[in-house]
């Protein structure tokens, strides 16, 4: 049986999806309005929950709740709800937050965005269209992309230093993480980034403890932050203390084939298998993460090293 075949039998068959946007939250002190995007299955109870953190690219609605459809579509089919925010820092909104504290990277407001989520998680349930009542407000993941994947690093127990505080901004309600593209350590940022995001540099993964999957391309090589090469994006999982696991996708760059929106010109290794693979095994262990005794992700690992053209290969610790 096939990597693709395995998986998705343990996953179920594929359901309709409902998607939803925008849902606003007012929040005191925020210069606009939060906005999120809120996908889910047609049908099912007791959903769970992954909150989305999207990455900072050359484009401008992939980087905000229009973002991330091969990805949000894949899990909320598989029985997640899929709530995506709009960052501050998102180009739909440069216009509108240029001079406002904190821009133009706005580090701390895109972990708050997702704690004031899950203040709100009630209100959003019911401002949904057939939503009230389905979902499970103890089973809550969050994953992220690139900047998206430091944002969640930081709510999964990651600190970082500010003016010679340490700041941190764990979300003791998640969970469950998936790191997808995430920046590394700090102390080898040496590129041209390094003096326009300095908290990047600080960064401890020593503190976070919550379980987490990192998943890292082979040739994502990030030269505007670092002269590391590929391995930097597997710092999380080598620096962080366990549960983690490292899930190195073979021949990926920084879109992993493509999950930041789908045809998107900027995606330099598109993969529509690579990008199916990065659903199914994410689906997977979030799965057994937040349903404990379930064995998708045991399956999925399996039939992964058990294929004869792996697309890539999964430690753990």
């Amino acid at each position: 049986m096939s990597t693709s075949a395995a998986t998705a039998d343990t996953l179920g068959s594929p359901i309709p999806v409902l998607s939803y946007s925008p849902v606003g939250l007012s929040i005191p002190g925020r210069p606009v309005d939060l906005q999120v995007r809120v996908s889910a299955p047609e049908t099912g109870t007791d959903l769970p929950v992954i909150l989305l953190s999207h990455g900072q690219g050359p484009s401008n609605n992939l980087s905000s709740l229009n973002g991330y459809a091969p990805l949000v579509n894949f899990w909320a089919a598989h029985g997640f709800v899929v709530i995506q925010p709009t960052h501050l820092t998102s180009r739909t909104l440069s216009h509108q937050v240029a001079d406002a504290p904190g821009a133009p990277f706005f580090w701390r407001s895109r972990s708050e965005d997702m704690s004031h989520i899950l203040d709100r998680l009630d209100e959003i349930e019911k401002a949904v269209p057939l939503l009230a009542g389905r979902i499970d407000h103890a089973k809550v993941a969050v994953a992220g992309h690139s900047f998206g994947g430091f944002t969640s690093s930081l709510l999964l127990g990651a600190l970082v230093t500010e003016d010679g505080e340490e700041v941190s901004l764990l979300e003791p309600r998640i969970k469950a993480g998936v790191l997808l593209a995430a920046p590394g350590r700090g102390d080898v940022i040496n590129g041209p980034m390094a003096d326009a995001l300095p908290v990047f540099r600080t960064i401890d993964f020593s503190t976070m403890t919550t379980p987490a999957l990192v998943v890292a391309g082979d040739e994502d090589d990030s030269r505007h932050f670092t002269d590391m090469g590929p391995d930097w994006h597997a710092d999380p999982y080598t620096l962080a203390p366990g549960p983690k696991s490292l899930l190195t996708l073979f021949g990926a760059g920084h879109a992993l084939g493509g999950i930041p929106g789908y045809d998107v010109a900027e995606t330099t290794d598109e993969s529509p298998e690579r990008v199916a693979a990065v659903g199914r095994l994410t689906s997977a262990y979030l799965r057994s993460q937040l349903h404990p005794g379930d064995n998708a992700w045991q399956t999925a690992r399996e039939a992964l090293s058990s294929g004869p053209d792996p697309i890539g290969r999964v430690e753990a610790k």
